[in-house]
Protein backbone atom coordinates (compact mmCIF):
# COMPACT_ATOMS: atom_id res chain seq x y z
CA UNK A 1 0.00 0.00 0.00
CA UNK A 2 2.74 2.56 0.94
CA UNK A 3 4.53 1.70 -2.31
CA UNK A 4 1.34 2.37 -4.29
CA UNK A 5 0.84 5.73 -2.58
CA UNK A 6 4.49 6.65 -3.25
CA UNK A 7 4.12 5.76 -6.93
CA UNK A 8 0.95 7.86 -7.20
CA UNK A 9 2.62 10.87 -5.54
CA UNK A 10 5.69 10.52 -7.77
CA UNK A 11 3.50 10.42 -10.88
CA UNK A 12 1.60 13.53 -9.67
CA UNK A 13 4.86 15.42 -9.08
CA UNK A 14 6.17 14.46 -12.51
CA UNK A 15 2.87 15.47 -14.15
CA UNK A 16 2.85 18.85 -12.34
CA UNK A 17 6.50 19.50 -13.20
CA UNK A 18 5.85 18.58 -16.83
CA UNK A 19 2.86 20.91 -16.95
CA UNK A 20 4.82 23.88 -15.65
CA UNK A 21 7.78 23.17 -17.93
CA UNK A 22 5.45 23.01 -20.96
CA UNK A 23 3.70 26.19 -19.79
CA UNK A 24 7.02 27.99 -19.39
CA UNK A 25 8.20 26.88 -22.83
CA UNK A 26 4.84 27.87 -24.33
CA UNK A 27 5.02 31.33 -22.71
CA UNK A 28 8.61 31.77 -23.91
CA UNK A 29 7.60 30.89 -27.46
CA UNK A 30 4.53 33.13 -27.27
CA UNK A 31 6.56 36.09 -25.92
CA UNK A 32 9.49 35.64 -28.32
CA UNK A 33 9.76 38.21 -31.11
CA UNK A 34 8.00 36.90 -34.22
CA UNK A 35 6.17 37.99 -37.36
CA UNK A 36 2.91 37.03 -35.63
CA UNK A 37 3.74 39.32 -32.72
CA UNK A 38 4.54 42.13 -35.19
CA UNK A 39 1.18 41.65 -36.87
CA UNK A 40 -0.65 41.74 -33.53
CA UNK A 41 1.17 44.87 -32.35
CA UNK A 42 0.55 46.57 -35.70
CA UNK A 43 -3.19 45.93 -35.42
CA UNK A 44 -3.05 47.50 -31.95
CA UNK A 45 -1.22 50.56 -33.40
CA UNK A 46 1.60 49.91 -30.92
CA UNK A 47 4.28 51.35 -33.20
CA UNK A 48 6.99 51.39 -30.52
CA UNK A 49 6.54 47.64 -29.97
CA UNK A 50 6.56 47.03 -33.75
CA UNK A 51 9.74 49.08 -34.06
CA UNK A 52 11.48 47.32 -31.16
CA UNK A 53 10.42 43.81 -32.22
CA UNK A 54 11.36 44.26 -35.87
CA UNK A 55 14.73 45.72 -34.82
CA UNK A 56 15.45 42.57 -32.77
CA UNK A 57 14.42 40.23 -35.59
CA UNK A 58 16.46 42.17 -38.15
CA UNK A 59 19.62 41.44 -36.15
CA UNK A 60 19.30 37.82 -37.31
CA UNK A 61 17.68 38.52 -40.71
CA UNK A 62 18.96 41.97 -41.80
CA UNK A 63 17.45 41.81 -45.30
CA UNK A 64 14.09 40.24 -44.55
CA UNK A 65 11.61 42.28 -46.57
CA UNK A 66 8.65 41.90 -44.23
CA UNK A 67 10.71 43.01 -41.24
CA UNK A 68 12.15 46.00 -43.12
CA UNK A 69 8.67 47.14 -44.11
CA UNK A 70 7.33 46.80 -40.56
CA UNK A 71 10.27 48.74 -39.12
CA UNK A 72 10.09 51.39 -41.86
CA UNK A 73 6.38 51.99 -41.31
CA UNK A 74 6.68 52.00 -37.51
CA UNK A 75 9.64 54.41 -37.62
CA UNK A 76 7.61 56.78 -39.81
CA UNK A 77 4.71 56.95 -37.34
CA UNK A 78 7.11 57.34 -34.41
CA UNK A 79 8.79 60.24 -36.25
CA UNK A 80 5.46 61.98 -36.86
CA UNK A 81 4.45 61.63 -33.20
CA UNK A 82 7.87 62.53 -31.74
CA UNK A 83 7.94 65.61 -29.52
CA UNK A 84 11.70 66.14 -29.81
CA UNK A 85 13.16 67.27 -33.14
CA UNK A 86 16.21 65.03 -32.74
CA UNK A 87 14.04 61.96 -32.20
CA UNK A 88 11.91 62.82 -35.24
CA UNK A 89 15.02 63.19 -37.40
CA UNK A 90 16.44 59.88 -36.20
CA UNK A 91 13.23 57.92 -36.74
CA UNK A 92 12.57 59.36 -40.21
CA UNK A 93 16.11 58.51 -41.31
CA UNK A 94 15.59 54.93 -40.17
CA UNK A 95 12.22 54.79 -41.91
CA UNK A 96 13.72 55.90 -45.23
CA UNK A 97 16.69 53.54 -44.86
CA UNK A 98 14.50 50.50 -44.18
CA UNK A 99 11.98 51.28 -46.93
CA UNK A 100 14.70 51.85 -49.54
CA UNK A 101 16.19 48.45 -48.65
CA UNK A 102 12.73 46.87 -48.80
CA UNK A 103 12.22 48.24 -52.33
CA UNK A 104 15.19 46.23 -53.62
CA UNK A 105 13.47 42.85 -53.17
CA UNK A 106 9.82 43.83 -52.81
CA UNK A 107 7.14 41.79 -54.54
CA UNK A 108 5.23 43.56 -57.28
CA UNK A 109 2.02 43.69 -55.26
CA UNK A 110 3.73 45.63 -52.43
CA UNK A 111 5.87 48.00 -54.52
CA UNK A 112 3.21 50.70 -54.83
CA UNK A 113 2.55 50.86 -51.10
CA UNK A 114 6.26 51.07 -50.25
CA UNK A 115 6.75 53.90 -52.76
CA UNK A 116 3.75 55.65 -51.17
CA UNK A 117 5.23 55.42 -47.66
CA UNK A 118 8.64 56.53 -48.94
CA UNK A 119 7.02 59.54 -50.56
CA UNK A 120 5.35 60.48 -47.27
CA UNK A 121 8.62 59.91 -45.38
CA UNK A 122 10.53 62.23 -47.72
CA UNK A 123 7.75 64.82 -47.45
CA UNK A 124 8.01 64.73 -43.66
CA UNK A 125 11.83 64.82 -43.78
CA UNK A 126 11.56 67.91 -45.97
CA UNK A 127 9.25 69.60 -43.46
CA UNK A 128 11.53 69.05 -40.43
CA UNK A 129 14.92 69.58 -42.08
CA UNK A 130 16.92 72.80 -41.96
CA UNK A 131 17.57 72.43 -45.68
CA UNK A 132 14.52 71.56 -47.76
CA UNK A 133 15.98 69.32 -50.44
CA UNK A 134 13.58 66.38 -50.36
CA UNK A 135 10.36 67.56 -51.99
CA UNK A 136 11.53 66.21 -55.38
CA UNK A 137 12.00 62.73 -53.84
CA UNK A 138 8.54 62.94 -52.29
CA UNK A 139 7.11 63.69 -55.75
CA UNK A 140 9.15 60.89 -57.34
CA UNK A 141 7.91 58.17 -54.99
CA UNK A 142 4.31 59.37 -54.71
CA UNK A 143 4.06 59.57 -58.50
CA UNK A 144 5.52 56.07 -58.80
CA UNK A 145 2.97 54.77 -56.28
CA UNK A 146 0.15 56.15 -58.45
CA UNK A 147 1.74 54.72 -61.61
CA UNK A 148 1.86 51.28 -59.99
CA UNK A 149 -1.85 51.50 -59.23
CA UNK A 150 -1.64 52.20 -55.50
CA UNK A 151 -4.52 54.34 -54.26
CA UNK A 152 -4.74 56.50 -51.12
CA UNK A 153 -6.89 59.54 -50.46
CA UNK A 154 -3.97 61.74 -49.40
CA UNK A 155 -1.57 61.13 -52.34
CA UNK A 156 -2.87 64.07 -54.38
CA UNK A 157 -2.68 66.45 -51.41
CA UNK A 158 0.89 65.41 -50.59
CA UNK A 159 1.79 65.88 -54.26
CA UNK A 160 0.18 69.33 -54.26
CA UNK A 161 2.16 70.40 -51.21
CA UNK A 162 5.40 68.97 -52.61
CA UNK A 163 4.95 70.66 -55.98
CA UNK A 164 4.27 73.93 -54.12
CA UNK A 165 7.60 73.57 -52.29
CA UNK A 166 9.29 73.08 -55.64
CA UNK A 167 7.57 76.20 -57.05
CA UNK A 168 5.84 74.03 -59.65
CA UNK A 169 2.66 76.08 -59.40
CA UNK A 170 0.48 74.61 -62.14
CA UNK A 171 1.35 71.03 -61.15
CA UNK A 172 0.48 71.93 -57.57
CA UNK A 173 -2.90 73.36 -58.61
CA UNK A 174 -3.68 70.23 -60.64
CA UNK A 175 -2.80 67.95 -57.70
CA UNK A 176 -4.80 70.02 -55.19
CA UNK A 177 -7.79 70.05 -57.54
CA UNK A 178 -7.62 66.24 -57.70
CA UNK A 179 -7.41 66.12 -53.90
CA UNK A 180 -10.57 68.22 -53.64
CA UNK A 181 -12.53 65.53 -55.45
CA UNK A 182 -11.71 63.07 -52.66
CA UNK A 183 -11.74 65.27 -49.58
CA UNK A 184 -12.70 68.92 -49.42
CA UNK A 185 -11.37 71.03 -46.55
CA UNK A 186 -10.84 74.72 -45.88
CA UNK A 187 -7.09 74.18 -45.50
CA UNK A 188 -7.01 72.57 -48.95
CA UNK A 189 -9.00 75.47 -50.44
CA UNK A 190 -6.48 77.92 -48.98
CA UNK A 191 -3.58 75.93 -50.46
CA UNK A 192 -5.19 76.12 -53.91
CA UNK A 193 -5.88 79.85 -53.50
CA UNK A 194 -2.21 80.44 -52.61
CA UNK A 195 -1.08 78.65 -55.75
CA UNK A 196 -3.53 80.52 -57.98
CA UNK A 197 -2.25 83.76 -56.45
CA UNK A 198 1.35 82.77 -57.27
CA UNK A 199 0.24 82.04 -60.84
CA UNK A 200 -1.29 85.55 -61.03
CA UNK A 201 -4.72 84.01 -61.52
CA UNK A 202 -6.33 86.32 -58.98
CA UNK A 203 -9.96 85.74 -59.98
CA UNK A 204 -9.64 82.01 -59.28
CA UNK A 205 -7.76 82.65 -56.02
CA UNK A 206 -10.45 85.05 -54.78
CA UNK A 207 -13.23 82.53 -55.42
CA UNK A 208 -11.61 80.04 -53.03
CA UNK A 209 -10.80 82.73 -50.46
CA UNK A 210 -14.41 83.98 -50.41
CA UNK A 211 -15.58 80.40 -49.77
CA UNK A 212 -13.27 80.03 -46.76
CA UNK A 213 -14.19 83.43 -45.27
CA UNK A 214 -17.91 82.78 -45.63
CA UNK A 215 -18.11 79.25 -44.29
CA UNK A 216 -15.05 78.34 -42.19
CA UNK A 217 -15.17 77.97 -38.41
CA UNK A 218 -11.38 78.16 -38.15
CA UNK A 219 -10.34 81.72 -37.24
CA UNK A 220 -6.69 81.13 -38.14
CA UNK A 221 -7.65 80.03 -41.67
CA UNK A 222 -10.01 82.98 -42.04
CA UNK A 223 -7.23 85.39 -41.02
CA UNK A 224 -4.78 83.83 -43.49
CA UNK A 225 -7.43 84.03 -46.21
CA UNK A 226 -8.20 87.68 -45.48
CA UNK A 227 -4.47 88.55 -45.51
CA UNK A 228 -4.03 86.92 -48.91
CA UNK A 229 -7.23 88.50 -50.22
CA UNK A 230 -6.12 91.92 -48.97
CA UNK A 231 -2.76 91.56 -50.71
CA UNK A 232 -4.48 90.52 -53.96
CA UNK A 233 -6.79 93.56 -53.73
CA UNK A 234 -3.78 95.85 -53.25
CA UNK A 235 -2.27 94.45 -56.46
CA UNK A 236 -5.60 95.15 -58.18
CA UNK A 237 -5.54 98.71 -56.71
CA UNK A 238 -8.77 98.09 -54.81
CA UNK A 239 -7.42 99.84 -51.72
CA UNK A 240 -10.80 100.25 -50.00
CA UNK A 241 -11.50 96.53 -50.36
CA UNK A 242 -8.04 95.67 -49.03
CA UNK A 243 -8.53 98.02 -46.07
CA UNK A 244 -11.82 96.28 -45.20
CA UNK A 245 -10.07 92.91 -45.13
CA UNK A 246 -7.21 94.05 -42.89
CA UNK A 247 -9.55 95.92 -40.54
CA UNK A 248 -11.79 92.84 -40.30
CA UNK A 249 -8.74 90.88 -39.14
CA UNK A 250 -7.79 93.51 -36.55
CA UNK A 251 -11.35 93.54 -35.21
CA UNK A 252 -10.78 89.91 -34.16
CA UNK A 253 -7.05 90.03 -33.50
CA UNK A 254 -5.44 93.38 -32.77
CA UNK A 255 -2.02 91.70 -32.68
CA UNK A 256 -1.97 90.47 -36.28
CA UNK A 257 1.40 91.66 -37.65
CA UNK A 258 0.36 90.87 -41.23
CA UNK A 259 -2.85 92.91 -40.95
CA UNK A 260 -1.00 95.97 -39.62
CA UNK A 261 1.63 95.59 -42.34
CA UNK A 262 -1.06 95.28 -45.04
CA UNK A 263 -2.90 98.30 -43.70
CA UNK A 264 0.38 100.20 -43.93
CA UNK A 265 0.63 99.25 -47.60
CA UNK A 266 -2.89 100.56 -48.17
CA UNK A 267 -2.04 103.93 -46.57
CA UNK A 268 1.23 104.06 -48.55
CA UNK A 269 -0.67 103.63 -51.81
CA UNK A 270 -3.16 106.29 -50.73
CA UNK A 271 -0.30 108.72 -50.03
CA UNK A 272 -0.78 108.87 -46.23
CA UNK A 273 2.76 108.10 -45.04
CA UNK A 274 2.14 109.16 -41.43
CA UNK A 275 -0.50 106.44 -41.02
CA UNK A 276 1.57 103.98 -43.09
CA UNK A 277 4.66 104.33 -40.86
CA UNK A 278 2.49 104.08 -37.75
CA UNK A 279 1.11 100.72 -38.96
CA UNK A 280 4.59 99.39 -39.78
CA UNK A 281 5.85 100.40 -36.33
CA UNK A 282 2.92 98.47 -34.83
CA UNK A 283 3.95 95.52 -37.01
CA UNK A 284 7.48 95.59 -35.60
CA UNK A 285 6.23 95.82 -32.02
CA UNK A 286 4.35 92.57 -32.63
CA UNK A 287 7.01 90.88 -34.81
CA UNK A 288 10.42 92.52 -34.42
CA UNK A 289 11.96 90.72 -37.41
CA UNK A 290 9.12 91.31 -39.91
CA UNK A 291 11.11 91.70 -43.13
CA UNK A 292 8.56 93.79 -45.03
CA UNK A 293 8.03 96.29 -42.20
CA UNK A 294 11.78 96.62 -41.56
CA UNK A 295 12.33 97.29 -45.25
CA UNK A 296 9.55 99.93 -45.38
CA UNK A 297 10.74 101.75 -42.24
CA UNK A 298 14.26 101.81 -43.69
CA UNK A 299 12.93 103.04 -47.04
CA UNK A 300 10.97 105.95 -45.55
CA UNK A 301 13.42 107.15 -42.89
Amino acid sequence: MPALIFSFLAAAVLFTAGYFIKKKVSEKIHNSPSITMLSDKWKQCDYQAVYDTSSLLLEKKPFNNTLLVYKGYAAFYLAVSATESQDAQSYIEESIHCLRLALMKAKKRTLGQIHYMLGKAYFYKNSISSYHYYADLAVEHLTMAKRLGYSADDIAEYLGLSYAQLNMTMESIAAFSEALLKRESDALLLSIAEQYSKAQQNAAAKQYLFQIIQRSNDDSLIIKSRVLLGNILIKEKDFEGAQREFEAILAKNENSAEAHYGLGLVYENQGDMVKARAEWRKTLRIQVNHFGALEKIQQYK
